[in-house]
Parts: C-alpha cells; sequence; structure tokens
C-alpha cells in the first residue's frame, strides 16, 4: 500500500492545474477461482494484482487514470494525466491526510489464502459428486468456487485516508437434468463476506443436493398457467426482483439524468404504505458488505423507501455534488481501472408483521414463487421481465403442484403500489450486479409479498 506522504503528492499533483476534487484508490487483490464440470476441472486460476486509480472532479466532470506501476514516477505521472482535464491554471485545494478509522469490524475466521488448493478442489468434487449420486437422471454438473482478499486504500483532498479489506467468499452449483425429452435446470449459491468458514456447516455438496432437487422436481412439473392472476413471492426466492424492479432506478445518476422512473419522485407515494426499501452495507457477512465504500465515504444504513414513499436516492461523490448532498456511501467500482459510480450494496425490503403462512392462506388460487431466475428492467418505464426457476400453484390457502416456465412481467412502481401483504421473514440471495461494464458483489431480499394481480407468462389454457 502506498504511504501518505505519496497519496497527498499525487492528491495536489492532479489538482495542480484547477479543479474541485481530486481523489487515490489503491488495491491490491488476491483471489481464487476452480470451475468443474462434466466431471472434470476445467479451470484453476490463483493469483493477484495491484494498481491505483486517480481521479479529478472538474465543473461537473471526471478525469481518471490509473496504473498498475506502483512507483513514484508511474503514478504521479497518471496523476499528472488526470490533472490535465483541469484548465483553470490555478491549483486546486488538498488538505493534509489524517486517517479515517472504521466504525465497523466483521469477523473473518479463516482468511481463503491460507487454505490448501486441495482443498477448495475437493469442495468442487464433492459437490459434482453429490448432485450425480442423488439420482440417475443428472446429466450435467457445474461446481464452481471462488474466493477474493481484496485490501484497499483511499484518500482525498478533503484530508482523509481511508483502509479497508474485503474477504468475499462464494460457491456455485449448477445441475441439468434430463428425461424423455424434457430438460430442466436447479442453481444454487452460497457466499458472502466471510471466509473459507462459510463451508463449516457443510460444502457444496449441500447446496448441490438443492439444486439436483430442484431440477429433478421440475422435470415432472406442469406448464405454468398464462394471465393475470395473484401472486405470492416467498422470503426464499430472494431478492431480484427488488433489486430490478427499484434498485436501479433509485441509484442517483440515473436519476438525475432522468433515466429513472423514479426521477423527481422524492416525497412522492412510490409503494404501498406497507413497503420499506433500505440499502445496508453494514450488515455483517453479507455479500454487499464493506466498512468503507469506495471513495473512502463509511458504510452506512439508507432508508430509501418509507412507507411507501420516496426518501433519498443512492449517492457516490460526484452525484452527491452536482444534487449539493452527502454521499450515502454508495460509490463503488470493480477495480483500480474503473471509476466509481452510485451501486447497490444489500438491498431489500423490511419486514413486515405478518406470518408467511397467513400470507399463503390468503389466497385460494394463485402462483407460489420460491425461488427467482434471471431478470431485466427498463429503468426509464420501470417495465420488467423475471423468470421464475421454482415456482407452485396456490390451491385453496396452500402449496400446490409445482409448474415450470412461469414468467412475471410487470410495472415496478405499479407493483410495489399493489403490495397488499409483507410477513415478518427476509430471506437474501447474492449476485453480481452489472452496470456500465462493471461488476460489484451484492446481495438482495425480501420478506414474502402478496400482489394481488400480475401478469404471468406460461401455457395458455
Amino acid at each position: 500500500m502506498i504511504d501518505t506522504e505519496l497519496l497527498l503528492a499525487l492528491i495536489r499533483e492532479a489538482l495542480a492545474q484547477g479543479g474541485e476534487y481530486a481523489d487515490v484508490f489503491v488495491e491490491s487483490r488476491m483471489q481464487t477461482s476452480i470451475v468443474l464440470e462434466d466431471g472434470k476441472i476445467e479451470k484453476v486460476v490463483t493469483g493477484g494484482e495491484s494498481g491505483a486509480g486517480i481521479r479529478l472532479i472538474h465543473k461537473g466532470k471526471t478525469s481518471y487514470a490509473y496504473s498498475n506501476d506502483l512507483s513514484a514516477k508511474a503514478l504521479l505521472q497518471a496523476a499528472h494525466e488526470a490533472g490535465r482535464a483541469a484548465s483553470d491554471g490555478a491549483s486546486g485545494t488538498a488538505r493534509d491526510l489524517t486517517v479515517r478509522r472504521p466504525a465497523l469490524a466483521f469477523d473473518v475466521r479463516l482468511l481463503p489464502p491460507s487454505v490448501p488448493i486441495g482443498r477448495k478442489i475437493l469442495l468442487v468434487r464433492d459437490a459434482d459428486r453429490a448432485a450425480r449420486r442423488s439420482d440417475d437422471r443428472i446429466r450435467q454438473v457445474t461446481a464452481i468456487y471462488r474466493d477474493s482478499v481484496q485490501k484497499v486504500r483511499i484518500a482525498n483532498s478533503e484530508g482523509f485516508v481511508a483502509d479497508d479489506e474485503r474477504v468475499y467468499t462464494t460457491g456455485v452449483v449448477q445441475v441439468i437434468a434430463a428425461q424423455d425429452d424434457v430438460i430442466q435446470t436447479g442453481y444454487e449459491t452460497l457466499g458472502g463476506m466471510a471466509g473459507f468458514e462459510l463451508f463449516d456447516e457443510g460444502g457444496l455438496d449441500r447446496i448441490a443436493l438443492k439444486a439436483a432437487a430442484r431440477a429433478l422436481m421440475m422435470l415432472g412439473a406442469q406448464k405454468a398457467p398464462a394471465g393475470r392472476m395473484p401472486v405470492v413471492i416467498s422470503s426464499t426466492a430472494g431478492g431480484t426482483m427488488i433489486h430490478e424492479a427499484i434498485g436501479h432506478g433509485l441509484e442517483a445518476d440515473l436519476a438525475r439524468q432522468k433515466l429513472s422512473v423514479f426521477s423527481d419522485k422524492i416525497g412522492k407515494r412510490v409503494a404501498s404504505p406497507l413497503v420499506t426499501v433500505v440499502d445496508d452495507s453494514t450488515l455483517p457477512g453479507k455479500r454487499g458488505s464493506f466498512r468503507f465504500d469506495d471513495e473512502g465515504t463509511p458504510s452506512r444504513r439508507t432508508v430509501l423507501v418509507q412507507d411507501g414513499i420516496l426518501q433519498c436516492y443512492l449517492y457516490d461523490k460526484l452525484s452527491s455534488m452536482k444534487d449539493g448532498v452527502l454521499s450515502t456511501g454508495n460509490g463503488r467500482r470493480e477495480s483500480y481501472r474503473h471509476r466509481p459510480i452510485p451501486r447497490m450494496t444489500n438491498t431489500f425490503i423490511a419486514e413486515g408483521r405478518m406470518q408467511p403462512e397467513e400470507v399463503l392462506r390468503s389466497l385460494d388460487r394463485g402462483l407460489l414463487v420460491e425461488k427467482m431466475g434471471g431478470g431485466q428492467v427498463n429503468t426509464v418505464t420501470g417495465d420488467f421481465v423475471f423468470d421464475v426457476q421454482e415456482g407452485y400453484l396456490i390451491e385453496q390457502g396452500m402449496k400446490g403442484e409445482p409448474v415450470r416456465g412461469a414468467t412475471l412481467t410487470g410495472n415496478g412502481p405499479g407493483v410495489l403500489e399493489s403490495i397488499d401483504m409483507v410477513a415478518n421473514d427476509l430471506g437474501f440471495s447474492i449476485g453480481t450486479c452489472g452496470k456500465d461494464s462493471q461488476g460489484v458483489p451484492v446481495s438482495d431480499a425480501m420478506p414474502t409479498v402478496r400482489i394481488p394481480e400480475i401478469v404471468v407468462g406460461g401455457a395458455h389454457r
């Protein structure tokens, strides 16, 4: 990591020709990726990289330069190049640096680099064996193990330097089952801000069995009915819908550019009074958590929607400067090669007061979603479509027969305003969120909710 004397010199060099703000992001990362496919280890990648990115903000515009050469000469040259975007000819202001201490301490018990590579390979082999032994209709298994230890140091012209260490460990299993001419897929993930202790309560074979069971069950499932109907989304489905249907639309850069259906909606109703939406990067063990964001702003809990009323957007430094507000600690970047932009962290609908069983019993018929698949949303209009990976008919208030091929189509604000039951459970899912050709680790969650009517795609009868 670069010492504070050089960091300050880089900030001053970036500001030498003018500018309102400059910062330096230094990163060192060690990571491992293991992929098993069709019973064979297809890929083992392990190694590390280091680099630094230097940013200047001048008249609302960003200039960015980066280098994987951490020598003083190379970094000063990068700072000079970033500073060339300013044209005032007068130096910007840079304060002396003081260390910003983290308010959080995340417990990581077993750092992944200390674990032998053979033990990690055994995890994916065990997952493959467990899935294949569960049933002879299992045709293919893909098991993936990943870990990453990222150390960052961030300094800026406002006069502070902050250090953070993020440890992420992840397991993924995808299973394909086939019978006659029907092919179905099961998919499960496990991960978060955690070390290798993530597998203390069972290895990847545990989620491999869940993925296999889902694929096998879907082989015998009937095609989902199509049409408008009530839907219960279980907490086990994860928060894919909240992430896509409202989360991206609340990122300040999109909202400011009028690229969000939630633009200019602060203080207005955007959801049911039962709905409160939170983004919280302080949650222990969650994949979207950190002590400081990638601009050095301390992590925090941000209430975006309170009882259906939009409270604020997700801000990074640049968008907060433009709106004259404080950053919410959502400035994130994939690596030192990327400039920070507003991104979600751990985003969820807060728990309600009902029991999940009450929500299910409230319907005579409808669709129960227990696992969401992929989806996409138009942030300008709020229109979305999501695949249902695991769904069931609701029959007289009970979970009925499984169905396959279902999709949910609707409008984010419209669906959020229609939610009329929210349970007291909360289930998280994990992912890597893509935006502007960058990916960052996130998690999202929902309690069990009832949507009185939504378009379900399936088979017409």
